[in-house]
């Protein structure tokens, strides 16, 4: 990786972001890190280092190296108070600075969740603690923000280089205190003895002499919020350390990046099936005030000029024409998925199976089908990458969720070695999994180097909604063999979609252009794509098929992962199952929740917090739960009850009450935030606009014409945490993924009519 070089746009300490230790100070890390994976920062003078974690200042600031992308979730406060809780910081002194892509970052729980799209043998590679994982993870410097891994990666970690940190001020202290180490106390920023007390700042120096202990003695208490039943708005101890910034617009997302002499591109990408460049008319931008150039690839025409709304307009005249095999259509892709489902029993394939599910099947079956449309991801940032390449050096400023991935191809984009490209990470205004595309760095790059000076590409909503691939389009049947009361003895889902998941693992580990990502994924079952599909229901019998679908249009993961759409599939189907038993939806799921206590749990305690009237027809209510994760004992744990009644152009929906068991709390107002956030995207998903495609493009093309969720269309939510030792589980796709099917049980008990497509009261999927 290439060394750190300050950056010629203005970033501040106190803004969020730092320079580690400017005026000389103390760097620690992991001490068992890989010595053959080199530290990606380089220490400055008066610092010492064999890492690249935490840094202490002599002014006294902690700095904590982020190796996750900030997109809103709150990555640079929970790591950050994983390592101050550890080290015994101020609060009012922790700074952080976003870590470059290095094998010392490497996610390894990710990337073992992920082994299906790289590993050769999926089975060998299936624990964190694989050597396979850590090889591949470190070699490919694989720290990708995705999944809810962030905290399971690297909270260890960080604790380990705080302790390290705080046992070398210890004695550095005890020394001057003359006392033994164990009889000092470290707390806020301090470390003291017998009424005497020395800040980090005056002890960096003597620190820096000491050699690291081994192993890091840690603290018995990780860093945790109790959460009080009925009092979810209980504030945290450590806010958000980016908050101040956003709020007085000082933050720095991608797109704010400024260079000397920098220069404006957009761009124009071919609809879905045309991807060719075909013609476009150069004349009609002939002297067109403030154009630079024009660069076109095969894929996609761009302008240049002297800002983003000329080179745009310019595009605008040009029209650019593309061709290829045939634009992609909503019908072409509808055909493909229904022939798909009805050829189940010829082309299916057995992901996941409990007891003997083909044998069970049979006799009093109930069978439904559900459909889910293409869906958009539509951050508030659009992609935005900013690009130089100097003296054969190409340097890349811009927000991604595979940022080495992001930086490789961008280098080879333009003929240049890895070694020769450097990646500094940006902040994401959103993201919702759009940014673990790498298209526009490639981009960027080219024109860079067509225009020979700094250049900041900025995509369009157009563009954005046409270049980032939706997620899939799927099609549903489940079917269940009934006992006596209704209860589901046996249960089978079959999904009829893409390869999605090995469709990114193509594109992502091998750099394959979306159309040969399809052609490598097609006709290949995904587990990774199913994950989620096996009901957290004690029914014996259990089958998950996939038909996997090829169509003319890549895909891609959203926000709430498969979960998003097998908990929309699984809890409208057990509804539907209570109602046609005649039984309570609350009580028929806790009948099958017998060998599930944390699930139950939150089911019983939404239902109270929601006084929930037993879903009887015309209440609006309606139920939904959610466990997300492979293993139960660390899974997420999420029950909803929405209500909701038809609308205007629509569905309202007025209150979702939420309970939710995450295990450990690490900071509760950002598990609070990420909740609520997921339960509002999960609405917009529920009672949005379908997305279609004409002619190749999506329909619609504005952020207006998705129908989102606005302050005063909002419900009000209601949400409780349970308390729980279980280990930590990131909260921000549980409510992504348990809002919509809610949604969809409470619009039956309104109307007594079943929606089951998504988004509900809209255009067929």
């Amino acid at each position: 990786m290439a060394e750190r070089e300050k950056v010629s746009f203005p970033v501040t300490r106190r803004g969020l972001l730092a320079s580690g230790a400017v005026a000389g100070g103390l760097v620690v890390a992991w001490t068992l890190w890989p010595r053959h994976y080199g530290a990606p920062l380089s220490p400055r003078e008066g610092e010492f280092a064999f890492g690249g974690w935490l840094t202490v200042a002599r002014d006294g600031v902690v700095t904590i190296s982020i190796p996750q992308l900030e997109m809103g979730q709150g990555v640079t406060t929970i790591l950050a108070q994983v390592a101050a809780v550890e080290l015994g910081a101020d609060w009012r002194q922790i700074a952080v600075e976003p870590a470059p892509p290095a094998g010392l970052y490497a996610n390894l729980p990710l990337a073992a969740e992920w082994a299906e799209m790289w590993a050769a043998i999926p089975a060998l590679a299936d624990t964190a603690d694989d050597f396979l994982v850590e090889r591949f993870a470190r070699a490919e410097a694989f720290g990708a923000t995705a999944a809810g891994t962030s905290l399971a990666a690297y909270e260890t970690p960080l604790r380990e280089a705080a302790a390290s940190a705080r046992d070398m001020l210890t004695r550095a202290a005890a020394e001057q205190f003359d006392a033994a180490p164990e009889e000092c106390l470290v707390e806020n920023g301090i470390v003291s003895h017998g009424g005497r007390g020395l800040p980090f700042g005056a002890l960096v120096d003597a620190a820096a002499e000491l050699d690291p202990p081994d192993p890091p003695p840690l603290r018995p208490t990780l860093a945790f919020e109790e959460p009080t039943f009925g009092e979810a708005e209980t504030s945290t101890a450590f806010p958000r350390l980016d908050l101040p910034a956003k709020i007085d617009g000082s933050f720095l997302f991608a797109g704010d990046v400024r260079l000397p002499g920098m220069v404006y591109a957009s761009v124009r990408h071919g609809p879905w099936g045309l991807p060719e460049l075909y013609r476009f008319d150069a004349d009609a931008v002939a002297g067109m005030r403030g154009l630079m150039r024009v660069v076109k690839s095969k894929r996609w025409l761009a302008a240049v000029a002297t800002s983003w709304w000329i080179a745009d307009r310019a595009l605008a005249r040009m029209r650019a024409h593309f061709t290829g095999p045939g634009a992609v259509d909503h019908g072409t892709l509808e055909t493909l998925l229904e022939t798909g489902l009805a050829e189940a029993d010829e082309r299916a394939e057995r992901i996941a199976s409990v007891g003997e599910p083909d044998e069970a099947l049979g006799g009093n079956t109930f069978a439904r089908r559900y459909a889910i449309a293409p869906a958009v991801h539509a951050p508030l940032e659009t992609a935005s990458a900013t690009a130089r390449i100097e003296g054969g050096r190409l340097e890349l400023w811009m927000a991604a969720q595979a940022p080495e991935a992001a930086r490789i191809a961008a280098a080879r984009a333009v003929g240049l070695s890895p070694s020769d490209a450097v990646l500094y990470p940006m902040a994401a205004g959103g993201s919702f999994d759009a940014r673990l595309e790498k298209q526009h760095a490639i981009e960027v790059a080219q024109i860079a180097a067509e225009v020979g000076r700094p250049v900041q590409l900025t995509w369009s909503r157009a563009q954005d909604m046409q270049a980032v691939p939706p997620r899939q389009p799927i099609r549903a049947e489940l079917a269940a063999s009934l006992a006596g009361e209704g209860e589901p003895i046996a249960w089978r889902t079959q999904l009829a979609m893409p390869s999605t998941m090995r469709e990114i693992g193509h594109r992502l580990f091998d750099n394959a252009t979306p159309e040969a990502a399809i052609e490598g994924s097609a006709g290949t079952a995904d587990p990774l794509a199913c994950e989620g599909a096996i009901p957290p229901y004690g029914i014996a019998h259990v089958a998950v098929d996939h038909i996997p679908i090829r169509l003319p249009l890549p895909t891609t993961r959203m926000r709430g992962g498969s979960a998003a759409y097998t908990a929309f599939f699984t809890e409208c189907f057990i509804d539907e199952l209570a109602v046609e038993a005649g039984r309570d939806p609350f009580l028929y799921r806790m009948a099958l929740l017998g060998g599930a206590p944390r699930m139950a749990e939150c089911l019983r305690r939404a239902t109270r917090l929601a006084n929930w009237d037993g879903g009887r027809q015309g209440s609006g209510q309606g139920l939904a739960v959610v466990r997300m994760g492979r293993d139960p004992e660390t899974a997420g744990h999420i029950a909803c009850v929405a209500e909701a009644t038809p609308g205007p152009g629509g569905a309202t929906v007025s209150r979702l009450t939420v309970t939710c068991d995450i295990g450990r709390i690490v900071n509760l107002d950002i598990a609070r935030q990420q909740i609520e956030g997921g339960l509002i995207v999960g609405l917009s998903q529920a009672v949005g606009a379908s997305l279609r495609y004409d002619s190749g493009r999506p329909v619609p093309r504005t952020l207006g014409g998705l129908n989102l969720p606005r302050l005063s269309t909002s419900p009000e939510i209601v949400l409780d945490f349970l308390p729980s030792k279980a280990e930590p589980f990131d909260p921000g796709e549980l409510g992504t993924a348990v809002a919509p099917p809610a949604i969809a049980n409470a619009l039956f008990a309104a109307t007594g009519r079943r929606y089951r497509t998504l988004p509900l009261i809209s255009e067929s999927a």
